[in-house]
């Protein structure tokens, strides 16, 4: 039986949640830039069509309780929404991908879910500005770099920042090789 590239070279991975009212800049972007770096992207959400914050309309690959008990390299929360902040099965993906090593990257409003679920507490991260008081009263530092990257979570502003944010994602997926080329390519020089 021939055996496949993806079987030879394991291919990163990565699920990215999005429900109705995600920041539509912060989901596109970041599953755009992934997929052009070879990772293997899943968008994942709780129901058939979403509608995003400005009202595009996306059709998710899986739902999200289809993909619950399934470890990805990487797990992504863009912000916008603040439905999955207190979703219990988001805190238990979040948990699972904690205990299994995986990175976490949220942005936005999302850092906010960390806190809810007690993910990563004490770590060094970044917020939208509102955000900054709730984070640091539950125990995080917060920081106003537009990216942040403490141990496995990576955490960033907003939709200004989303590239940044996609690129240091593929950087710690894929290397930094491949964040120069496509950040060349896009004429991201930042």
């Amino acid at each position: 039986m021939p055996i496949s590239v993806f079987q030879v070279f394991k291919m990163p991975s990565a699920l990215v949640l999005c429900s109705n009212g995600t920041e539509d800049l912060e989901l596109v972007i970041t599953v755009d830039v992934l997929r052009r770096a070879d990772v293997k992207v899943i968008v994942a959400g709780d129901k058939d069509q979403i509608s995003l914050m400005n009202k595009v309309s996306i059709v998710p690959d899986a739902k999200l309780a289809d993909v619950s008990g399934k470890i990805f390299d990487c797990v992504i929360l863009p912000g916008g929404d603040r439905s999955f902040a207190e979703s219990k099965l988001v805190g238990d993906i979040l948990h699972s991908h904690e205990r299994a090593g995986a990175l976490i990257g949220t942005i936005c409003a999302a850092p906010l879910t960390l806190a809810i679920h007690k993910i990563a507490p004490g770590a060094t991260v970044t917020a939208y500005p509102f955000a900054r008081a709730i984070l640091e009263e539950a125990g995080y530092k917060y920081t106003e770099n537009s990216v942040e990257v403490d141990g496995k979570i990576v955490t960033s502003r907003g939709p200004g920042t989303s590239f940044e944010f996609a690129l240091k994602l593929v950087e710690l997926l894929v290397g930094e090789g491949t964040r120069t080329e496509i950040a060349h390519a896009m004429l991201f020089e930042k």
